[in-house]
């Protein structure tokens, strides 16, 4: 068959497939993405799913999207639809219908059945407690359970008593029967079934025994013929259980486990444990608070899927644990919106400015490229006697090389005319609450011979002005490493105060008026800016950080 070329660098994976293809071993490879559904997907995710999906494209074959729903108690509906969300959002769709482990519960218990009538499975009674104590550690070998020599018959009733929900949770477990002195732990007589009397999202209350994850998985991915199975590292030592479970039931594939790093990104979590817990104590504002490190945070706070899977292709695909700065991801993001983002303007905090030799009662639509480079067409700008500029660009004492404006000076106004700052109207408490100035009306757009204005600062009319609410998002964590520091904090002690300023009153350039959720823009001079997907109204549109226009972090 022909394969697809390709310019991407050839990472251990792409060898693989590519060497299995040639040979002929497979004729089209299917990969798949099996998520649990107990949380939202996180930038870890991304990087599996870009290389499941990714492969699968890059060589013409199929990826399927499998739940991996086996613990009920965890898993909500909710979560289901997110991940599908997050997938497609990502650029990626799936093969098929959505799959589910639970598509497979029937015959994974008549397997289960099998492995008992071989004598390669039994039912124990001992409790967790002792399970553990009787497993041994790396250096000691485990005991067999007292339970493990129970005829065939015994744990054929038994497992059908388990399975009629005769007993309690935990009362009883199907274990395989491998190798209590195995040197991997994993083999020493792992559990396949647990009892779990819980409703199920799929299912409803047919089971009351569920699979493990390691009983699941491998038949599952056999049942589906998928050809590579990718999972991160963390799945190595599980693999000789993958085989084993292959290799002792009747499935209509073999499929290979392949292991790859994951993604570790400094000042950010991804256990999904952690990640709940921010969310339910009300540390963040839900799953898809900007701040989170979820993939639907992500997008609420304006991050581009391209951008996300050049990142994923940046770092690329290997066997070494390694972190990742998160300065690559925002590198990734500012590259993608520098030339997809349009231009426009808004005051984060608002100076009025009255310009007193400006004709009362006119107006003149300036003309404003929407992108500097590409061809997007203009925006309106409508210019009068009152605007505002931001706080900060005026300045009684300034520092040395302060270019914008200070009293008896002169900048530009972004796209329009120079002005000279004449007087600073204060308040009774001496806070500075407007500016007088004059304007240069032979300056629209241009510098008269022999006149230098450096300083270009930005601005919006006051009357056609859009009020607007901004939110600065930063980093959530303080620490590169939230969970293990010098100072010995946990991660919720490394919560960063600052990692989100509100800023309510902010005016928008009148062309933002009509920005629909998810639009995203360079606001000149302030950063890279997305419209909030949730709390956005018409008229009233709230905007939130996406990226600073370059690293400021710890500067």
């Amino acid at each position: 068959m022909n394969k697809p070329e390709t310019t991407a660098p050839a990472h251990f994976l792409r060898q693989i497939v590519r060497a299995d293809l040639d040979s002929g071993k497979h004729s089209k490879i299917v990969t798949r993405f099996p998520p649990e559904p107990n949380g939202y997907l996180h930038i870890g995710h991304a990087k599996s799913i870009c290389l499941n999906f990714g492969l699968a494209q890059e060589f013409g074959g199929d990826c399927h999207l499998r739940f991996d729903d086996t613990n009920p108690a965890k898993e909500e509906q909710e979560y289901i639809d997110a991940i599908k969300q997050d997938v497609e959002w990502l650029g990626f769709q799936w093969a098929g219908n959505v799959r589910y482990a639970s598509d497979y519960f029937d015959q994974l218990h008549a397997w289960a059945i099998e492995l008992i009538k071989a004598g390669k499975a039994y039912v124990c009674d001992l409790t967790p407690e002792q399970a553990r104590e009787y497993r041994g550690n790396l250096t000691e070998p485990g005991r067999n359970s007292p339970f493990r020599d129970r005829g065939v018959d015994e744990n054929l009733d038994l497992f059908a008593r388990m399975t009629a929900g005769e007993f309690a949770d935990g009362a009883k477990v199907l274990r395989a029967k491998i190798d209590m002195a195995a040197p991997n732990m994993n083999l020493r007589d792992p559990i396949l079934y647990r009892i779990r009397h819980a409703h199920h999202h799929q299912t409803g209350d047919k089971w009351c025994v569920y699979p493990s994850y390691d009983f699941t998985h491998g038949q599952s991915d056999a049942l589906e013929g998928v050809t590579h199975s990718i999972c991160t590292l963390e799945f190595e030592d599980h693999r000789p259980l993958y085989e084993w479970c292959l290799s002792n039931l009747p499935v209509p594939a073999t499929p290979r486990q392949y292991e790859f790093a994951r993604l570790n990104l400094n000042y950010t979590v991804t256990s999904k444990r952690k990640l709940k817990q921010l969310v339910d104590e009300g540390h963040v504002d839900g799953w898809d608070d900007p701040r989170m490190s979820t993939l639907s945070a992500f997008r609420r706070r304006g991050y581009t899927p391209g951008s996300l899977r050049e990142f994923c292709e940046r770092i690329g695909v290997t066997r070494s644990d390694a972190v990742v700065d998160m300065g690559v991801l925002e590198f990734c993001i500012r590259e993608d919106l520098d030339a997809s983002a349009p231009r426009a303007m808004c005051v984060l905090r608002p100076l009025k400015v009255t310009i007193t030799n400006y004709p009362e009662g006119q107006t003149e639509q300036l003309h404003l490229p929407r992108h500097p480079k590409d061809d997007m067409g203009v925006r309106e700008l409508p210019f009068s006697r009152e605007l505002y500029i931001d706080q900060d660009d005026f300045m009684v004492d300034p520092p040395k090389g302060y270019k914008r404006l200070l009293p008896g000076g002169e900048v530009r106004l972004r796209g329009s005319y120079v002005i000279r700052a004449d007087e600073a109207v204060t308040d009774e408490q001496g806070n500075i609450v407007e500016l007088l100035c004059s304007y240069d009306p032979e300056t629209l757009g241009k510098n008269p011979e022999g006149r230098k204005v450096k300083g270009v600062i930005h601005w919006v009319p006051a009357a056609q002005s859009v009020e607007c609410e901004v939110r600065l998002y930063d980093r959530l964590f303080r620490a590169p490493n939230p969970d293990k520091n010098e100072e010995g904090n946990t991660f919720l002690e490394n919560i960063n105060p600052d990692s989100l300023l509100v800023l309510k009153g902010c005016r928008a350039e009148p062309s933002l008026a009509s920005a629909e959720a998810e639009e995203r823009f360079q606001f000149e001079r302030e950063g890279y800016f997305c419209v909030d997907r949730k709390d956005s109204k018409p008229g009233q549109p709230v905007f939130n950080r996406t990226v600073t226009l370059r690293d400021s972090w710890g500067q």
